[in-house]
Order: structure tokens, then sequence, then C-alpha cells
């Protein structure tokens, strides 16, 4: 995994996780990668400073398999609000709740198809049957199955609140 310090066109700063660097590359062509506080899809990858580890931290610092030293990033600076509530925090827990809602609108207004999912939404684009609002259940090698015959699908967000 690796972590990005990402900026939007509109001067937002933000971290994501990708599985790789041609991961990040991947989802940022398609215009998957977007500001988590505009929706800016217009995102870089900023600048990431290695962390310097000072003799007594050493031990701590990371290696790769053949016991070579890596870089790791530098953690960015807490910002706080006069609450002392760190704003990435705040940010978060906003994002979360956006997601959640989008989540909840999507359960009360569409069909939950199950693992029909796939089937159904292929239906849907060859015209077999009425198009509706949908969801439901697809192995990732079904959703890239897909997507690479043109059905339009996304996936539903899951939060970590979720999985308690």
């Amino acid at each position: 995994m690796i972590r990005y310090s990402l900026h939007c066109d509109r001067g937002h700063t933000f971290e994501s996780w990708f599985q790789s660097s041609s991961a990040y590359e991947s989802q940022e062509k398609r215009k998957l990668v977007n500001c988590p506080l505009c929706g800016s899809a217009k995102v870089e990858r900023a600048i990431m400073a290695p962390r310097i580890v000072g003799k007594k931290g050493r031990d701590s610092q990371r290696s790769d398999s053949h016991g070579n030293d890596v870089a790791v990033p530098a953690q960015p600076a807490e910002v706080t609000t006069p609450g002392s509530t760190p704003l990435l925090m705040a940010q978060e827990r906003e994002l979360r709740a956006k997601l959640k809602e989008l989540r909840d609108h999507i359960v009360r207004n569409a069909d939950n198809v199950g693992e029909r999912f796939p089937n159904e939404a292929r239906k849907m684009h060859y015209g077999d049957i009425e198009h509706r609002p949908i969801y439901g259940e697809a192995s990732p090698e079904e959703a890239r199955s897909l997507i690479d015959e043109g059905v339009e699908v996304s996936a539903l967000p899951v939060l970590p609140d979720d999985r308690n």
C-alpha cells in the first residue's frame, strides 16, 4: 500500500492510500480520484518528503526485504480548530456522513437484486428489461467485466461503522 499526499486544482490537500503507484495512475486517468472537499477530479500528487529518522528512532525505520532503508512519507502537521479538534478528523467525519447519506438514498430508492446484480445490470444495458435503479452484489471480476462491456456501475461505499 502507498499513501499519497494529493492536492486538487482548487488548492485543497488531502491524503489517500492506493495499492500501488500504477493503481493510483489508473484511477487518476479514469477520473476516479476526487477531492473529498470539493469533488474536483483535477487531482495531482503533492511533493512528499522522506521521513528523517534520528539515531534513537532508527529501530523504527522501515527496511525492504533486502535490509535497505526505505524512505517513509513525512506525517502532515496536525491542523486544529479552536475546539482542539483536528481539522482532518472533522473533514473525515463530514465525508463519512455524506457517503452514508448517499448510500442510504440509494438503498431507499433502488431495488436490492442481491447476487443477481451482474445479470440484471446486463439485461438493462442491452435493453432486455426496463431500466430502473438497482443495487446488489458483484465480485471484483464481475464488476470489471461489466465495466469492460460498457455497463455503468459504481460501488456503494462501505464505511468502517458498517463492519462493527
